[in-house]
């Protein structure tokens, strides 16, 4: 993570919030390190993932926000939400795969920019 141009955080939700696994990277040891080094995540891209069945959905990206927030990134535009019964059913969700290609398109816009900053 400390060497990507940018960060894109997924979950499924699970019990109203993301997965333990995603948890992690929140811990607050994590976010210090950063914090103490200049901010390893510093105005890098970031985007927020979620899966989800009925609810609980912006709560998760609520908790993967912070995560990017917290550490200084940029999240440009809504993260994306995609909703599903069944597995797979996020696949023919097309508002939701619009939203994921639209999220896409603004993040590599984002990246690109913030290149472009860094070399001025």
């Amino acid at each position: 993570m400390v060497e990507a141009d940018g960060i894109i955080l997924g979950s499924p939700v699970y019990f109203l919030d993301v997965t333990p696994e995603m948890k992690a990277p929140d811990r607050p040891g994590r976010v210090r390190v950063s914090m103490a080094n200049g901010g390893l995540y510093q105005r890098r891209a970031g985007m927020a993932v979620a899966a989800v069945r009925r609810s609980g959905g912006m709560r998760t990206i609520d908790t993967m926000l912070h995560f990017l927030l917290v550490g200084g990134m940029v999240v440009p535009g809504f993260p994306v939400l995609g909703v599903g019964r069944e597995i797979g059913d996020v696949n023919r969700d097309e508002e939701g795969i619009g939203r994921a290609r639209e999220a896409g398109k603004n993040m590599a816009w984002l990246i690109k920019a913030t290149e472009k900053a860094r070399k001025s």
